[in-house]
């Protein structure tokens, strides 16, 4: 039932894009049946959101999707605020 491995669900939590491109190499996507653009594009433009797909795909809501929804809002909420900080220094 549950085909994603611990390591991943682990390093994904810091480096999604890694996590997911090294399980890709390991041909473990396959159960998922991720094929055509839409995951390659995902992984460029959006990786958290392919791992919180997969882990769903894979467990449901879960623990550890709750933990990679909370990571992915605080990436997806704290960088606003950097990109504000870093306009406001440039005005003065």
């Amino acid at each position: 039932m549950h085909t994603l491995p611990f390591w991943f669900l682990v390093v994904a939590l810091f480096l999604p894009r890694l996590s997911v491109a090294v399980l890709w190499l390991q041909n473990a996507l396959g159960p998922f049946h991720l094929t055509g653009l839409i995951p390659p594009i995902a992984w460029v433009i959006l990786p958290r959101a392919l791992v919180l797909y997969l882990i769903y795909l894979d467990q449901g809501i879960t623990l550890w999707f709750v933990i990679h929804l909370v990571a992915a809002c605080a990436m997806w909420g704290g960088s606003g605020r950097y990109h504000t900080r870093r306009r406001m220094r440039r005005d003065q």
